[in-house]
């Protein structure tokens, strides 16, 4: 009896401690971004290719300045409205006043399949209109697969269908939305706080599914000697979350990023319907029913709200129908300041406020200049060919400021353009690596049928330590043809006046107006 006093005298002193351990922790939760700050990676391994429009290969360092109000105690903070492609590793949070106990991307969106993935061996309520009868009814079902592959529903008779295959109207309400999901991307972090207090947090992350590219229009000008030159930088962001009003930067340069893996993307995507084939459905086809799935979200006893969370594509296409003409081009804008050093990388600070936007790109302007010197050059490497081959039309700049650039290129693609009769046509596209300042830029057009090349090798002896070649360039153009032949070996003896480039040589000459050059060297071979 004494021993049966005592414990329960135990568990009445311990009782206050174990339900406030149980006890779950408040949920607070910030949707507002009072500030943000984005910062994007080239994709590392993209090259001077195309941004992937699907899912950007690259990635952003995003800053985000909130205000939150903590309770005293232990809180769950959730931080909705994240990038899509959030790192969880890499998430900071600064700001908090008695630090972060722990956090987690919650991975999982609000969507038509994301509530079917979630309400899965659980019952919802389905409201369907009575083939017989036209009246509105509704009944209990569960949920037994899905959302990938149409919905399958079990009855409360036992039997089994797919959902939305009657041909009439049919909703699945839900009763409430499950804690796990959520309608942005969130990352929820566990805090304590000694009080009740507002502070202002700053939320540091790196996040996937971004990149840039830079593009460059090059017009001609009528002395063929200059160029005007406009660069635009084209950012583009992958993810579901916008950033509006934010501070936009760039980083050129090849950054080495060590393998991450594949997040989950935050939704399972579309919701699918399939249904097999029945007579009523000839009559009133599924693509003209409006497939529309509700929540009903219990607030009290008798308190309840629907909330439509999909339309199908017919009702996208009208809305398509009546959204508003786009507004005209703007101006213009002012091209940032020049690049500044971030160690190897360049850093573009874009000096105005821009908008991020979900699912899209946004262009601003990176440089513009209006006379920059330009000469025009055919250009091959040497190779042995028995037939005339054309060259390569090629126009290069110096990046310098007396020649009228002088500012760090980022890599990308330039668009060349000619004016031909007062008619302004594209003569070709070029891809151009990162260029340094006082760097050498070739923007190669396309290859010339009217400046060709040919390249034979006299025949020699085994064991000659030398062979040699004979070049003959052919100019039928009615003016002269600058040409620049890139020879990738040894020449004995070493020519005079020719330029150096690593271990190769430039042969640099001028081809007379319907005319031809000949010229012959002698390579020295190895172990010669």
């Amino acid at each position: 009896m004494r021993g049966a006093l005592l414990l329960a005298w135990i568990a009445a002193l311990l009782a206050p401690g174990l339900a406030l351990a149980q006890a779950e922790p408040a949920i607070i939760v910030s949707t507002k971004i009072d500030d943000a700050s984005v910062t994007v990676y080239r994709a590392p391994n993209r090259g001077r290719g195309a941004i992937n429009p699907n899912w950007p290969q690259g990635f952003a360092f995003i800053t985000e300045t909130r205000t939150v109000t903590l309770p005293a105690g232990t809180s769950v903070l959730r931080f909705e409205g994240v990038a899509e492609g959030l790192l969880p590793e890499t998430a900071v949070v600064s700001g908090l006043p008695d630090g972060v106990v722990e956090k987690n991307r919650d991975a999982r969106l609000l969507s038509p399949a994301g509530l079917v993935d979630a309400y899965l061996k659980r019952s919802v309520t389905l409201r369907r209109t009575n083939r017989t009868t036209g009246k509105v009814v509704e009944q209990e079902a569960v949920i037994q697969a899905g959302p990938n592959g149409g919905v399958i529903l079990q009855n409360a008779a036992g039997g089994f269908e797919a959902l939305a295959c009657s041909g009439l109207p049919e909703r699945m309400l839900y009763a409430r939305v499950p804690k796990d999901l959520s309608a942005k991307p969130t990352l929820s972090v566990l805090v304590e706080s000694r009080a009740a207090r507002t502070v202002t947090v700053q939320l540091l992350y790196l996040a996937e599914g971004f990149d840039w590219a830079a593009n460059y229009v090059a017009d001609r000008g009528s002395d063929g000697k200059t160029l005007g030159l406009t660069g635009w930088i084209t950012v583009a962001n992958g993810g579901v979350t916008s950033f509006p009003g934010a501070q936009l930067n760039v980083i050129a340069g090849r950054l080495n990023k060590v393998y991450s893996p594949l997040l989950p993307r935050s939704t399972p995507g579309r919701l699918v319907l399939k249904c097999w084939p029945m007579d009523i459905t000839s009559t009133h086809p599924l693509w003209e029913l409006p497939s529309i799935i509700e929540i009903e979200q219990e607030f009290g006893a008798d308190a309840a709200e629907e909330v439509t969370v999909t339309a199908n594509r017919r009702d996208r296409r009208e809305m398509a129908m009546y959204l508003p003409a786009p507004a005209p081009m703007a101006v213009l804008p002012p091209p940032p300041p020049p690049a500044e050093d971030l160690g190897d990388l360049k850093f573009y600070r874009v000096p105005f406020r821009v908008d991020v936007s979900a699912k899209g790109q946004k262009q601003v302007a990176l440089l513009a200049k209006d006379k920059v010197a330009v000469e025009q050059l055919y250009a091959a490497t040497l190779y042995q060919n028995s037939q005339p081959q054309p060259l390569m039309m090629r126009l290069r700049v110096q990046n310098r400021e007396a020649d009228g650039l002088g500012l760090a290129l980022p890599a990308g693609t330039a668009a060349v353009f000619e004016s031909v009769g007062g008619q302004r046509l594209l003569v070709g596209e070029a891809a151009i690596g990162d260029k340094a300042k006082d760097e050498r830029v070739d923007y190669d057009i396309g290859q010339s049928p009217a400046v060709q090349f040919r390249a034979v090798v006299q025949e020699r002896g085994a064991k000659d330590a030398y062979q040699t070649w004979q070049v003959i360039l052919t100019n039928a153009r009615p003016f002269d043809a600058e040409v620049e032949i890139l020879i990738p070996f040894a020449i004995d003896p070493p020519p005079e006046r020719w330029e150096r480039r690593g271990s190769s040589w430039v042969w640099r000459v001028r081809v007379p107006a319907n005319d031809s050059v000949t010229q012959s060297f002698r390579q020295k071979l190895k172990g010669g």
